[in-house]
């Protein structure tokens, strides 16, 4: 995930830059139409696997997951093509429209709508359908994720909430219950404050993506507010919601909570050598194994506002539409796709949880991965990403109006306000570049 965030600015600029050379493919992409069912049975083919999937456990698995597939497949035959998520974004514009892209490919959710626009992606619509898919199968809201347009151009395959993590050495030094987590805002600021009696300060506050800007965006929709509006043409993170999210965060600061101008990866660098109680970070962190010598536990985040909601990421299969593509080719990617959800049940040993509800609700998941279950117990009010045409490089600014908050540059209010002005400014570029 980490390696995401620094391809971000690239991958949202590398977006702009070819939508309107692009715009030949035609905006709405083409139709994938002839997939018939979620068994490929034609002729020998050999499909091509794009991903970002380069740090962790996922160039491990994501190898033997393929060979797998290859092996049970004889007409089949996924060539994997690992890259970073900036080079992913900065290559396959110009490869699609040669015809040399990938068959499919991955991306997060906030990124799939930018490719649709540019008519890279085939409409998925009768995949999914031919997939046996619905809304259903996957968390709520997670398949309108991967649309754009009314039409369905990406299949969910995982998802990333945040949750809380917990030193429970710490919590028992400073003479609070190791077992007892804090699920509300009355009891979280309690154990904060006893906490700082005791020397410590509780949660560390940090003004990056990971993971201050998730925090931000958690609270905010805890206090009932949102990114956008209902169109994404308007940013409205400043609302009283933005401001009182914000100056939570703030506060920590200023009453002693937490340290100021905490690095990147400082909070969690302190929740490991048992400087902190407390961290905000994602599911993704279950797999570190400088956890290994801690006494420590994972539950979700506290509720600070007045409704329960957290943050999460996702990605999703996106079949794409290469220059004479071949229609066998996407009929055997989906195969692929559908395998993939199905066996999914490791994945979690990346730090992902699979999409798939048949697979992430099998108790046998819990049993093999206890520490997810409270990342699991989230997803019913996880938010995921906005997605939009271009909207990678708006939500930059939330980043910027954090940062700038948190290191006491400007006020939550006055951070946020001059973000949305910025952020409505790009919202009005990004609709003339892609049409909207």
């Amino acid at each position: 995930m980490k390696k995401r965030s620094a391809g971000r600015v690239l991958a949202a600029a590398v977006a702009a830059g070819v939508a309107i050379a692009l715009s030949a493919c035609g905006s709405s992409g083409g139709s994938g139409g002839e997939v018939a069912s979620g068994d490929y049975t034609g002729p020998q083919v050999t499909v091509t696997f794009w991903n970002g999937w380069t740090g962790g456990a996922a160039p491990v698995l994501v190898p033997k997951l393929v060979e797998k597939f290859n092996a049970e497949h004889k007409n089949i035959v996924v060539k994997d093509v690992p890259m970073e998520w900036a080079d992913l974004a900065k290559k396959m514009p110009l490869a699609v429209k040669a015809g040399k892209g990938p068959d499919v490919a991955v991306a997060h959710g906030d990124d799939v709508a930018t490719y649709a626009a540019q008519g890279l992606l085939l409409k998925s619509d009768s995949i999914v359908k031919s997939l046996g898919y619905s809304a259903s199968d996957f968390p709520e809201g997670l398949m309108k994720a991967g649309s754009y347009k009314s039409a369905q151009y990406g299949i969910p395959w995982s998802v990333t909430p945040l949750g809380l993590y917990v030193n429970k050495d710490v919590l028992k030094k400073a003479g609070l219950d190791p077992e007892t987590v804090p699920a509300d805002k009355t009891a979280y600021m309690a154990a904060l404050a006893k906490l700082k009696t005791a020397g410590v300060q509780g949660e560390w506050v940090d003004g990056y993506v990971f993971t201050g800007t998730f925090e931000f965006e958690s609270l905010l929709w805890q206090f009932g507010g949102d990114l956008f509006n209902d169109d994404v043409t308007k940013a409205t993170f400043n609302s009283d919601a933005g401001v009182q999210a914000l100056t939570h965060m703030t506060d920590l600061i200023k009453q002693g909570y937490s340290p100021a101008n905490v690095a990147q990866d400082g909070n969690i660098n302190a929740l490991i050598a048992g400087k902190t109680a407390f961290n905000w970070n994602g599911v993704w962190q279950t797999t570190n194994t400088a956890f290994d010598k801690l006494q420590w536990a994972a539950t979700a985040v506290p509720q600070i506002g007045t409704e329960k909601a957290v943050w999460s990421s996702s990605t999703h299969w996106m079949f794409l539409n290469n220059k004479g593509q071949d229609k066998n080719k996407t009929a055997a990617a989906a195969t692929f796709v559908k395998w993939m959800n199905d066996n999914s049940a490791s994945w979690p040993d990346t730090g992902e949880l699979p999409a798939s509800n048949s697979v992430r609700n099998d108790p046998a998941l819990v049993q093999k991965y206890p520490n997810l279950k409270p990342f699991l117990d989230e997803l019913p009010y996880a938010h995921y990403e906005t997605s939009a045409p271009g909207i990678t490089s708006v939500t930059a600014t939330v980043t910027t109006a954090v940062n700038e908050a948190v290191t006491g540059k400007k006020s939550p209010k006055q951070a946020l306000d001059d973000a949305v002005a910025k952020a409505n400014t790009l919202l009005e570029q990004n609709k003339q570049t892609y049409g909207e």
